[in-house]
Protein backbone atom coordinates (compact mmCIF):
# COMPACT_ATOMS: atom_id res chain seq x y z
CA UNK A 1 0.00 0.00 0.00
CA UNK A 2 1.21 3.25 -0.84
CA UNK A 3 0.79 6.27 1.46
CA UNK A 4 1.43 9.73 -0.14
CA UNK A 5 3.33 12.67 1.21
CA UNK A 6 0.83 14.74 3.87
CA UNK A 7 -0.61 17.93 2.39
CA UNK A 8 -1.82 20.67 3.29
CA UNK A 9 -4.80 20.32 0.42
CA UNK A 10 -5.82 17.70 -1.59
CA UNK A 11 -7.76 19.03 -4.66
CA UNK A 12 -10.58 16.25 -6.13
CA UNK A 13 -10.65 16.18 -10.26
CA UNK A 14 -9.25 17.71 -12.96
CA UNK A 15 -12.11 20.21 -14.23
CA UNK A 16 -12.14 24.19 -14.71
CA UNK A 17 -13.28 23.94 -10.89
CA UNK A 18 -10.50 21.79 -9.77
CA UNK A 19 -7.90 23.78 -11.60
CA UNK A 20 -9.01 26.94 -10.66
CA UNK A 21 -8.96 26.09 -6.64
CA UNK A 22 -5.71 23.94 -6.81
CA UNK A 23 -4.26 27.16 -8.74
CA UNK A 24 -5.14 29.78 -6.48
CA UNK A 25 -4.48 27.55 -3.48
CA UNK A 26 -0.72 26.84 -4.57
CA UNK A 27 -0.17 31.07 -5.35
CA UNK A 28 -0.76 31.25 -1.39
CA UNK A 29 2.33 28.97 -0.86
CA UNK A 30 0.06 25.95 0.51
CA UNK A 31 1.86 22.49 -0.41
CA UNK A 32 -1.33 21.24 -2.84
CA UNK A 33 -2.25 17.98 -4.63
CA UNK A 34 -4.72 17.06 -7.24
CA UNK A 35 -6.00 13.66 -7.70
CA UNK A 36 -8.40 12.59 -11.02
CA UNK A 37 -8.58 9.75 -12.96
CA UNK A 38 -8.38 11.95 -15.64
CA UNK A 39 -5.38 13.74 -16.96
CA UNK A 40 -5.27 17.55 -16.41
CA UNK A 41 -4.15 18.40 -19.88
CA UNK A 42 -6.73 16.13 -21.46
CA UNK A 43 -8.99 18.65 -23.87
CA UNK A 44 -12.05 19.82 -21.95
CA UNK A 45 -15.23 19.00 -24.19
CA UNK A 46 -17.21 22.04 -23.82
CA UNK A 47 -17.79 25.80 -24.81
CA UNK A 48 -17.49 28.16 -21.91
CA UNK A 49 -18.45 31.99 -22.76
CA UNK A 50 -18.05 35.20 -20.59
CA UNK A 51 -19.59 38.64 -21.20
CA UNK A 52 -16.75 40.92 -22.29
CA UNK A 53 -16.60 43.31 -19.11
CA UNK A 54 -16.42 40.41 -16.88
CA UNK A 55 -13.00 39.43 -18.81
CA UNK A 56 -11.69 42.51 -19.05
CA UNK A 57 -12.25 43.27 -14.85
CA UNK A 58 -10.58 40.46 -14.07
CA UNK A 59 -7.26 41.68 -16.84
CA UNK A 60 -7.72 37.82 -18.58
CA UNK A 61 -9.48 39.33 -22.07
CA UNK A 62 -6.18 37.69 -23.52
CA UNK A 63 -7.85 34.00 -23.00
CA UNK A 64 -10.55 34.77 -25.37
CA UNK A 65 -10.73 32.98 -28.07
CA UNK A 66 -13.48 35.45 -29.86
CA UNK A 67 -15.33 38.30 -29.23
CA UNK A 68 -18.48 39.80 -30.31
CA UNK A 69 -19.64 43.40 -30.22
CA UNK A 70 -22.46 42.79 -31.88
CA UNK A 71 -24.93 40.76 -29.60
CA UNK A 72 -28.23 40.36 -29.78
CA UNK A 73 -32.15 38.11 -28.93
CA UNK A 74 -34.53 37.46 -31.05
CA UNK A 75 -37.56 36.48 -29.16
CA UNK A 76 -40.36 37.05 -31.21
CA UNK A 77 -43.73 38.15 -31.34
CA UNK A 78 -44.82 37.67 -27.56
CA UNK A 79 -48.73 38.18 -26.74
CA UNK A 80 -49.31 41.41 -27.97
CA UNK A 81 -49.08 39.19 -31.40
CA UNK A 82 -46.98 42.29 -32.91
CA UNK A 83 -45.67 41.04 -36.20
CA UNK A 84 -43.68 43.60 -36.30
CA UNK A 85 -41.41 42.50 -33.71
CA UNK A 86 -41.49 38.55 -35.25
CA UNK A 87 -37.77 39.35 -36.71
CA UNK A 88 -36.70 42.58 -35.01
CA UNK A 89 -33.33 42.23 -33.06
CA UNK A 90 -32.88 42.79 -29.20
CA UNK A 91 -29.45 44.79 -29.03
CA UNK A 92 -27.47 43.74 -25.79
CA UNK A 93 -25.16 46.35 -26.38
CA UNK A 94 -22.40 44.34 -24.50
CA UNK A 95 -19.67 42.69 -25.75
CA UNK A 96 -19.57 38.79 -25.30
CA UNK A 97 -16.82 35.85 -25.71
CA UNK A 98 -15.85 32.98 -26.38
CA UNK A 99 -12.95 31.63 -24.00
CA UNK A 100 -10.10 29.62 -26.04
CA UNK A 101 -10.44 26.14 -24.30
CA UNK A 102 -6.69 24.99 -24.23
CA UNK A 103 -5.48 29.12 -23.02
CA UNK A 104 -7.89 28.78 -20.39
CA UNK A 105 -6.75 25.42 -19.01
CA UNK A 106 -3.05 26.31 -19.76
CA UNK A 107 -3.63 29.46 -17.65
CA UNK A 108 -4.09 27.73 -15.03
CA UNK A 109 -1.89 24.26 -15.08
CA UNK A 110 0.63 27.27 -15.83
CA UNK A 111 -0.01 28.62 -12.02
CA UNK A 112 -0.22 25.17 -10.76
CA UNK A 113 3.32 24.52 -12.53
CA UNK A 114 4.72 27.54 -10.78
CA UNK A 115 3.82 26.58 -7.29
CA UNK A 116 4.98 22.84 -7.77
CA UNK A 117 0.85 21.62 -7.41
CA UNK A 118 1.57 17.95 -7.30
CA UNK A 119 -0.79 15.68 -9.78
CA UNK A 120 -1.72 12.14 -8.93
CA UNK A 121 -3.75 9.77 -10.82
CA UNK A 122 -6.23 7.67 -9.13
CA UNK A 123 -9.92 7.33 -8.45
CA UNK A 124 -10.83 8.20 -4.99
CA UNK A 125 -13.55 5.54 -3.28
CA UNK A 126 -13.02 6.42 0.16
CA UNK A 127 -12.80 9.07 2.81
CA UNK A 128 -11.71 8.99 6.76
CA UNK A 129 -11.38 12.59 8.66
CA UNK A 130 -10.09 12.45 12.21
CA UNK A 131 -9.00 16.03 13.99
CA UNK A 132 -5.47 16.05 12.83
CA UNK A 133 -6.02 15.12 8.96
CA UNK A 134 -7.79 13.75 6.11
CA UNK A 135 -7.39 10.66 4.47
CA UNK A 136 -8.51 9.63 0.27
CA UNK A 137 -7.80 5.96 -0.25
CA UNK A 138 -8.15 4.91 -4.21
CA UNK A 139 -9.39 2.29 -6.30
CA UNK A 140 -6.22 1.03 -6.31
CA UNK A 141 -5.69 1.56 -2.61
CA UNK A 142 -3.07 4.31 -2.19
CA UNK A 143 -3.59 6.69 0.38
CA UNK A 144 -3.72 10.72 -0.12
CA UNK A 145 -3.32 12.37 2.91
CA UNK A 146 -4.29 16.06 3.86
CA UNK A 147 -5.63 18.23 6.27
CA UNK A 148 -8.43 19.47 3.78
CA UNK A 149 -10.10 18.02 1.12
CA UNK A 150 -12.12 20.04 -1.85
CA UNK A 151 -14.22 18.04 -4.15
CA UNK A 152 -14.33 19.64 -7.57
CA UNK A 153 -15.85 16.93 -9.46
CA UNK A 154 -18.45 18.82 -10.66
CA UNK A 155 -22.29 17.44 -10.11
CA UNK A 156 -22.17 14.23 -9.58
CA UNK A 157 -19.43 14.51 -6.97
CA UNK A 158 -17.25 11.76 -5.28
CA UNK A 159 -17.85 12.41 -1.21
CA UNK A 160 -20.19 15.64 -0.72
CA UNK A 161 -23.53 15.73 0.68
CA UNK A 162 -26.39 17.68 -0.54
CA UNK A 163 -29.76 18.11 0.65
CA UNK A 164 -32.23 16.61 -1.47
CA UNK A 165 -34.99 19.59 -2.40
CA UNK A 166 -36.92 17.70 -5.12
CA UNK A 167 -36.46 17.02 -8.85
CA UNK A 168 -33.73 19.12 -10.84
CA UNK A 169 -33.76 21.51 -13.57
CA UNK A 170 -31.17 20.31 -16.29
CA UNK A 171 -30.08 22.37 -19.43
CA UNK A 172 -29.47 20.78 -22.20
CA UNK A 173 -27.62 21.84 -25.67
CA UNK A 174 -26.67 20.28 -29.12
CA UNK A 175 -24.65 21.93 -31.19
CA UNK A 176 -22.45 21.87 -34.18
CA UNK A 177 -19.46 23.73 -35.40
CA UNK A 178 -19.08 23.94 -39.23
CA UNK A 179 -20.15 25.19 -42.68
CA UNK A 180 -23.54 25.97 -44.24
CA UNK A 181 -24.94 26.64 -47.82
CA UNK A 182 -25.45 30.46 -46.43
CA UNK A 183 -24.40 32.50 -43.47
CA UNK A 184 -27.23 31.53 -40.26
CA UNK A 185 -26.61 34.87 -38.73
CA UNK A 186 -24.90 38.20 -39.76
CA UNK A 187 -21.46 38.61 -39.90
CA UNK A 188 -19.90 39.21 -36.92
CA UNK A 189 -23.06 38.55 -34.60
CA UNK A 190 -23.78 36.83 -31.91
CA UNK A 191 -27.34 35.74 -30.93
CA UNK A 192 -27.46 35.32 -27.25
CA UNK A 193 -31.09 33.45 -27.72
CA UNK A 194 -33.62 33.04 -30.65
CA UNK A 195 -36.64 32.01 -29.19
CA UNK A 196 -38.19 32.44 -32.71
CA UNK A 197 -40.51 29.82 -33.51
CA UNK A 198 -42.02 30.11 -36.87
CA UNK A 199 -40.83 26.55 -37.94
CA UNK A 200 -42.59 24.55 -36.05
CA UNK A 201 -45.45 23.07 -36.01
CA UNK A 202 -48.70 24.00 -33.84
CA UNK A 203 -48.31 21.12 -31.88
CA UNK A 204 -44.21 21.06 -31.46
CA UNK A 205 -44.90 25.07 -30.17
CA UNK A 206 -46.98 23.08 -27.18
CA UNK A 207 -43.95 21.30 -25.95
CA UNK A 208 -41.18 22.70 -24.12
CA UNK A 209 -39.62 25.73 -25.52
CA UNK A 210 -36.08 25.93 -27.15
CA UNK A 211 -33.99 28.60 -28.52
CA UNK A 212 -31.19 29.14 -30.77
CA UNK A 213 -27.67 30.05 -29.31
CA UNK A 214 -25.61 31.15 -32.22
CA UNK A 215 -22.34 32.94 -32.94
CA UNK A 216 -20.18 33.94 -36.24
CA UNK A 217 -16.66 32.52 -35.59
CA UNK A 218 -15.25 34.15 -39.24
CA UNK A 219 -14.15 32.71 -42.62
CA UNK A 220 -17.29 30.40 -43.39
CA UNK A 221 -17.35 29.01 -39.55
CA UNK A 222 -20.19 29.03 -37.72
CA UNK A 223 -21.30 27.44 -33.90
CA UNK A 224 -25.27 26.97 -33.35
CA UNK A 225 -26.21 25.35 -30.76
CA UNK A 226 -30.12 24.34 -30.06
CA UNK A 227 -30.82 24.98 -26.33
CA UNK A 228 -33.21 24.19 -23.33
CA UNK A 229 -33.26 26.30 -20.94
CA UNK A 230 -33.82 24.12 -17.93
CA UNK A 231 -36.37 21.48 -17.41
CA UNK A 232 -37.05 18.22 -15.75
CA UNK A 233 -37.08 15.93 -17.23
CA UNK A 234 -35.07 17.68 -19.42
CA UNK A 235 -35.39 17.88 -23.47
CA UNK A 236 -33.86 15.05 -24.90
CA UNK A 237 -30.63 15.55 -27.53
CA UNK A 238 -32.75 13.76 -29.94
CA UNK A 239 -35.49 16.67 -29.85
CA UNK A 240 -33.15 19.44 -29.74
CA UNK A 241 -30.95 18.24 -32.99
CA UNK A 242 -33.80 17.56 -35.04
CA UNK A 243 -35.30 21.44 -33.95
CA UNK A 244 -31.93 22.68 -35.06
CA UNK A 245 -32.14 21.10 -38.48
CA UNK A 246 -35.98 21.91 -38.75
CA UNK A 247 -34.86 25.35 -38.16
CA UNK A 248 -32.09 25.61 -40.79
CA UNK A 249 -34.24 23.95 -43.02
CA UNK A 250 -37.43 26.44 -42.46
CA UNK A 251 -34.86 29.01 -43.99
CA UNK A 252 -33.46 26.50 -46.91
CA UNK A 253 -29.94 26.60 -45.31
CA UNK A 254 -28.35 23.30 -45.57
CA UNK A 255 -25.10 21.94 -43.69
CA UNK A 256 -22.03 21.26 -45.78
CA UNK A 257 -19.68 20.54 -43.38
CA UNK A 258 -19.60 19.52 -39.24
CA UNK A 259 -16.08 20.10 -37.80
CA UNK A 260 -17.42 19.97 -34.35
CA UNK A 261 -20.87 18.29 -32.64
CA UNK A 262 -21.19 19.24 -28.78
CA UNK A 263 -22.90 16.64 -27.89
CA UNK A 264 -25.33 16.63 -24.40
CA UNK A 265 -24.37 19.12 -22.34
CA UNK A 266 -26.53 18.22 -19.15
CA UNK A 267 -26.37 21.17 -16.97
CA UNK A 268 -27.88 20.57 -13.34
CA UNK A 269 -29.44 24.68 -12.94
CA UNK A 270 -30.84 24.59 -9.70
CA UNK A 271 -28.79 21.69 -7.53
CA UNK A 272 -29.05 22.24 -3.96
CA UNK A 273 -26.20 24.13 -2.14
CA UNK A 274 -24.31 20.81 -0.50
CA UNK A 275 -24.48 20.66 3.16
CA UNK A 276 -22.13 23.40 4.96
CA UNK A 277 -21.38 21.59 8.02
CA UNK A 278 -19.52 18.61 6.75
CA UNK A 279 -15.69 18.11 7.24
CA UNK A 280 -14.81 18.35 3.83
CA UNK A 281 -15.21 21.84 1.12
CA UNK A 282 -16.36 21.63 -2.88
CA UNK A 283 -15.80 23.75 -5.41
CA UNK A 284 -17.14 24.70 -8.94
CA UNK A 285 -20.09 22.89 -9.91
CA UNK A 286 -20.29 20.53 -7.03
CA UNK A 287 -20.25 23.30 -4.78
CA UNK A 288 -23.69 24.27 -6.75
CA UNK A 289 -21.61 27.27 -7.99
CA UNK A 290 -23.16 27.00 -11.31
CA UNK A 291 -25.67 30.16 -12.09
CA UNK A 292 -29.53 28.52 -11.54
CA UNK A 293 -30.55 31.52 -14.31
CA UNK A 294 -27.92 31.34 -17.13
CA UNK A 295 -25.96 28.45 -16.60
CA UNK A 296 -22.49 30.40 -16.17
CA UNK A 297 -19.70 29.12 -13.97
CA UNK A 298 -16.08 29.92 -15.47
CA UNK A 299 -16.37 33.74 -14.53
CA UNK A 300 -17.64 32.64 -10.76
CA UNK A 301 -14.47 30.54 -10.67
CA UNK A 302 -12.00 33.33 -11.44
CA UNK A 303 -13.66 35.52 -9.33
CA UNK A 304 -13.73 33.45 -6.41
CA UNK A 305 -11.02 30.96 -5.99
CA UNK A 306 -8.03 33.70 -5.33
CA UNK A 307 -10.29 34.78 -1.95
CA UNK A 308 -11.02 31.72 -0.81
CA UNK A 309 -8.03 30.63 -1.02
CA UNK A 310 -6.29 33.16 0.91
CA UNK A 311 -9.28 32.85 3.59
CA UNK A 312 -8.20 28.78 3.62
CA UNK A 313 -4.20 29.73 3.56
CA UNK A 314 -5.04 31.59 6.52
CA UNK A 315 -7.18 28.95 8.09
CA UNK A 316 -4.33 26.07 7.34
CA UNK A 317 -1.69 27.96 8.88
CA UNK A 318 -3.26 27.87 11.52
CA UNK A 319 -2.44 24.85 13.59
CA UNK A 320 -4.77 24.29 16.13
CA UNK A 321 -7.61 24.02 13.26
CA UNK A 322 -9.08 20.34 12.77
CA UNK A 323 -9.98 19.57 9.22
CA UNK A 324 -13.53 20.28 10.08
CA UNK A 325 -12.90 23.61 11.56
CA UNK A 326 -10.48 24.73 8.19
CA UNK A 327 -13.91 23.23 5.80
CA UNK A 328 -16.23 25.63 8.18
CA UNK A 329 -14.36 28.42 7.47
CA UNK A 330 -14.12 27.62 3.70
CA UNK A 331 -18.06 26.78 3.70
CA UNK A 332 -18.49 30.03 5.19
CA UNK A 333 -16.43 32.35 2.66
CA UNK A 334 -17.77 30.70 -0.29
CA UNK A 335 -20.99 30.71 1.09
CA UNK A 336 -22.19 33.13 2.96
CA UNK A 337 -25.83 34.06 3.95
CA UNK A 338 -26.02 36.81 1.08
CA UNK A 339 -24.95 34.72 -1.60
CA UNK A 340 -27.00 31.65 -0.11
CA UNK A 341 -29.92 34.47 -0.08
CA UNK A 342 -29.53 35.61 -3.85
CA UNK A 343 -29.38 31.62 -5.04
CA UNK A 344 -32.62 31.21 -3.28
CA UNK A 345 -33.61 34.13 -5.24
CA UNK A 346 -32.51 32.19 -8.36
CA UNK A 347 -34.05 28.76 -7.56
CA UNK A 348 -37.10 30.83 -7.19
CA UNK A 349 -37.25 32.62 -10.77
CA UNK A 350 -35.84 29.22 -12.72
CA UNK A 351 -38.81 27.44 -10.65
CA UNK A 352 -41.55 30.17 -12.55
CA UNK A 353 -39.45 29.68 -15.77
CA UNK A 354 -39.54 25.88 -15.89
CA UNK A 355 -43.52 26.48 -15.92
CA UNK A 356 -43.61 29.37 -18.62
CA UNK A 357 -45.59 28.24 -21.95
CA UNK A 358 -43.32 29.84 -24.88
CA UNK A 359 -45.58 32.88 -24.85
CA UNK A 360 -44.74 33.77 -21.16
CA UNK A 361 -40.85 33.58 -21.79
CA UNK A 362 -40.90 35.66 -24.70
CA UNK A 363 -42.56 38.34 -22.96
CA UNK A 364 -40.58 37.25 -19.71
CA UNK A 365 -37.12 37.77 -21.75
CA UNK A 366 -38.66 40.85 -23.57
CA UNK A 367 -39.33 42.54 -20.42
CA UNK A 368 -35.75 41.09 -18.82
CA UNK A 369 -33.69 42.65 -21.08
CA UNK A 370 -35.51 46.02 -21.37
CA UNK A 371 -34.85 46.30 -17.70
CA UNK A 372 -31.31 49.14 -17.72
CA UNK A 373 -28.40 47.20 -18.93
CA UNK A 374 -26.39 47.18 -15.52
CA UNK A 375 -29.63 45.71 -13.89
CA UNK A 376 -30.07 42.24 -16.29
CA UNK A 377 -26.37 42.20 -16.45
CA UNK A 378 -25.34 41.86 -13.06
CA UNK A 379 -28.59 39.43 -12.38
CA UNK A 380 -26.95 36.94 -15.32
CA UNK A 381 -23.50 37.28 -13.52
CA UNK A 382 -24.30 37.18 -10.23
CA UNK A 383 -22.70 40.67 -9.32
CA UNK A 384 -25.70 42.02 -8.05
CA UNK A 385 -26.37 43.09 -4.36
CA UNK A 386 -29.33 41.11 -1.95
CA UNK A 387 -30.81 44.79 -2.44
CA UNK A 388 -29.80 45.22 -6.22
CA UNK A 389 -31.09 41.72 -7.11
CA UNK A 390 -34.66 42.11 -5.15
CA UNK A 391 -34.76 45.94 -7.10
CA UNK A 392 -34.38 44.43 -10.34
CA UNK A 393 -36.74 41.22 -9.44
CA UNK A 394 -39.52 44.25 -8.87
CA UNK A 395 -38.80 46.42 -12.17
CA UNK A 396 -39.12 43.34 -13.59
CA UNK A 397 -42.58 42.45 -12.14
CA UNK A 398 -43.32 45.89 -12.66
CA UNK A 399 -42.61 46.28 -16.31
CA UNK A 400 -43.90 42.69 -16.84
CA UNK A 401 -47.62 42.04 -18.58
CA UNK A 402 -50.66 39.86 -16.99
CA UNK A 403 -49.71 36.46 -18.32
CA UNK A 404 -45.97 37.27 -17.15
CA UNK A 405 -47.32 38.36 -13.99
CA UNK A 406 -49.80 36.06 -13.47
CA UNK A 407 -46.84 33.14 -14.01
CA UNK A 408 -44.88 34.80 -11.36
CA UNK A 409 -47.64 34.82 -8.81
CA UNK A 410 -49.01 31.61 -9.36
CA UNK A 411 -47.50 29.03 -6.53
CA UNK A 412 -47.68 25.83 -8.24
CA UNK A 413 -44.96 23.52 -6.48
CA UNK A 414 -41.86 24.53 -4.12
CA UNK A 415 -41.79 28.09 -4.52
CA UNK A 416 -42.99 28.76 -1.18
CA UNK A 417 -40.32 26.51 0.38
CA UNK A 418 -37.74 28.78 -2.02
CA UNK A 419 -38.96 31.92 -0.80
CA UNK A 420 -38.83 30.77 2.76
CA UNK A 421 -34.77 29.92 2.08
CA UNK A 422 -34.49 32.98 1.36
CA UNK A 423 -36.06 34.54 4.32
CA UNK A 424 -33.63 32.10 6.43
CA UNK A 425 -31.19 30.78 4.72
CA UNK A 426 -29.83 28.01 7.13
CA UNK A 427 -27.08 26.76 7.28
Amino acid sequence: MKINTPMDVLVLGSGPGALAIASALGQENLNVSVLSKNDPNEPWPYTYGIWGEEVDELGLSNLLKYRWSKTVSFLGEGSTKDSSTKNKATPHNRDYGLFDKEKLQSYWLDLCQQSSVKWNKGEATALEISKSNSIVTTSNGEKHIAKLIIDATGYKSVFLERPNHGEIAVQTCYGIVGEFSEAPLEKDQFILMDYRSNHLTAKEKEEPPTFLYAMDFGDGKFFLEETSLGLSPPVELSTLKSRLITRLKHRNIQIKKVDHEELGVFLPMNIPIPNLNQSILGFGGSAGMVHPASGYLVGGLLRRAPHLAKELAIALRNKSNTPSDIAKIGWETLWPKNLRRKQALYHFGLEKLMRFEEIQLRDFFTCFFSLPNKQWYGFLTNTLTVNELINAMWSMFKKAPLNVKWGLLEMKGREIRLLWRFVKPGI
